[in-house]
This record gives C-alpha cells, structure tokens and sequence, in this order.
C-alpha cells in the first residue's frame, strides 16, 4: 500500500489510505469477513471500510483481536480512549490474546462488548529444538551453559535487568548471554554491558530471522518485562525446549507456569530471578525436566489447537451477517 506525500499534511494519512486499500481488496476480492489485529489504528479502519461497504449495499464485518500495547499503553492515552473504545465496541466480535489482557480492556475502556480469550499460538514446525551442535560449539566452547533474552529492546522490556540477573549467574555458573534483537534501548544496554564485569560472556547477536536456530542451543529465556500482554517470546522459547525465568506480570502468567516451565518473579526482582536461574541451571537432571515441562505446555498452544478457535468464530459472525 502506498500512501500519498502531499504539502498540505505534515504527516501523511495513512489511517485514510489503509481505509481505501481495504475497500478495494475487499471489492476486488469479494470479502465476507476481514480480522484486524491492533485496536489502534486498524479497528477504526475496518469500521469506516465496512460504513463505506455498507453505503454500496455491501455487508463487511470486521474481527478486531485487541494483543496489548494498543490498550495497555498507546490506547490509554486520553487522546486515543475514545476512538478506541468505539472501534471495538463497533467490532462485531472481539478477542483477547490474554485474560489478563481482556480484563485491562473492561478496566480502561467503556466496553459493552463480549471478548473472547483466544491466546497467541506458535508453529511448533518451526519452532522446535533443532539438531545445531555446531553453532553451540562456536558460542560455548567450553560447555557454557546458555542463556537467551530477545526482544525489541525498548524500556518496557527491562533488558537491563537481563545483564542483571546474568552477572549473578555467571559468578556461579559458567554461562554465555547471547542477546538477540535491536531497538532504542540498545546503545544503553551496550554500555552496561560494557561496564559489567560479565561483558566478556554477553554476545549481541542483533535481528535475527530465524530465531529458533539460537533457541534450539539455548538453556534458558530471561524475560523481564515490565509488562506483557502474552509473552510470545517466552513462548517460542518454549517449544524449543528452553525454560523461563520471567515476571509475573500481566499475562505471562497464563504462560509461564511457576515451577513447570520456569519460575516466575516481581518485576525488578534480579536477585531472584538469578537465583532461580542458578537453581534451574546446577542441576542437569532438573533442568532436563524443565525443559521437557516447557515443550509439553508449549503444545497446547499449537497452531493446530488455536486456530480452530479462529475458525468457530468467523462462523458465528457470518451466521450473523
């Protein structure tokens, strides 16, 4: 989709022009159904694209699946609340990835909408433990032990407290941190990094495409997050057999079973989140049992198993059309 540059405008509109491609898709196509993610701004486009269909005589319902950061930080800001809250009240079904993330919805919004928790899924044909012997040869060739944290690294994620919690673990075992990912906190972490005496065990491995190579070696995910509507990371990690040490906040959770799959703590809780780390880690035999613990639940979010769900409900919003 191109969006037009124009004097007039300091920025582009781009909500206008997503409108108009989805009215032309739509046509071209034939549509019966269109599923937005992200309240903002994709809702409130799928509402002026169906209120344009329906002056055509055309019915478009639109499914809005509502993942986080467009309620839990960009939504609540006073000047998006009300186009927020009439998007998706005007949705003609709404989900959840989390219920924790449905329930700061109702608590932040004036919704009269039933939503439904429908969480994330992982490809688990993708995503699974792959045979890369070699590439943990070349990172750990001295049978470090290796721990992983990926993310968009922005404040949110709490990347800080990964060199944290690994600085303490490195003085117990020997361990390699390998950072995947980029974003505006990077410089800042770089400099800790460099001002920590564990900064020669911690690679930056930068953005990557094919993450679960690196998963596939790893030992352990450190998720520290501020807050999290899901942890989708957390959940890749998983299904490559790597447990996690991550916050018990928002709707990890509903992820992250304590004791199970990882260990959970407050936010800003390094030294815990070290010491579960150092548990998880000094003992073979127990971390083998986690990590078959994470794939086992990692399994129940099998593409396989959601998307049926999916599936049920574009359904009933077409028996209702």
């Amino acid at each position: 989709m191109s969006v037009a540059d124009y004097p007039l405008f300091e920025f582009a509109p781009y909500e206008t022009a997503l409108t108009s491609k989805l009215v032309d898709v739509a046509s071209f196509e034939h549509l019966d159904l269109v599923h937005v993610h992200y309240a903002i701004p994709h809702a409130s486009v799928a509402y002026m694209a169906k209120q344009i269909m329906k002056a055509q005589g055309l019915n478009l319902p639109f499914i809005t699946t509502l993942h986080g950061t467009d309620i839990t930080l960009v939504g609540k800001n006073a000047s998006y609340n009300p186009v927020v809250t009439f998007a998706i009240n005007q949705s003609d079904a709404v989900t959840s990835v989390s219920k924790n993330l449905m329930e700061d919805t109702y608590q932040n919004f004036k919704i009269d909408k039933k939503i439904d928790v429908i969480p994330n899924f992982i490809d688990l044909r993708r995503f699974n433990k792959q045979r890369k012997d070699h590439f943990r040869r070349a990172v750990a060739p001295g049978h470090e032990k290796l721990i992983i944290h990926a993310s968009n690294f922005r404040p949110v994620k709490r990347v800080s407290d990964v060199i944290k919690v690994f600085a303490q673990v490195v003085e117990k075992i020997p361990a390699k941190l390998l950072l995947i990912g980029d974003g505006p906190d990077r410089g800042k972490i770089e400099k800790e990094c460099r001002e920590s005496s564990a900064c020669e065990h911690i690679r930056f491995l930068g953005k990557l495409e094919a993450v679960e190579e690196i998963l596939s070696i790893g030992d352990l995910f450190i998720l520290p997050s501020e807050t999290e509507s899901f942890g989708l990371a957390a959940l890749e990690a998983m299904a490559c057999q790597v447990p996690v040490i991550s916050t018990n906040t928002g709707g990890i959770p509903e992820l992250n079973v304590h004791g199970v799959t990882g260990f959970m703590s407050n936010v800003g809780d390094v030294d815990d989140m070290a010491k579960n780390a150092i548990y998880l880690l000094e003992n073979e035999e127990r971390l083998l049992q986690f990590k078959h613990q994470a794939l086992e639940h990692a399994k129940t979010f099998d593409i396989r198993r959601i998307m049926p769900m999916y599936e049920r409900l574009y359904e009933e919003v077409l028996s209702r059309a």
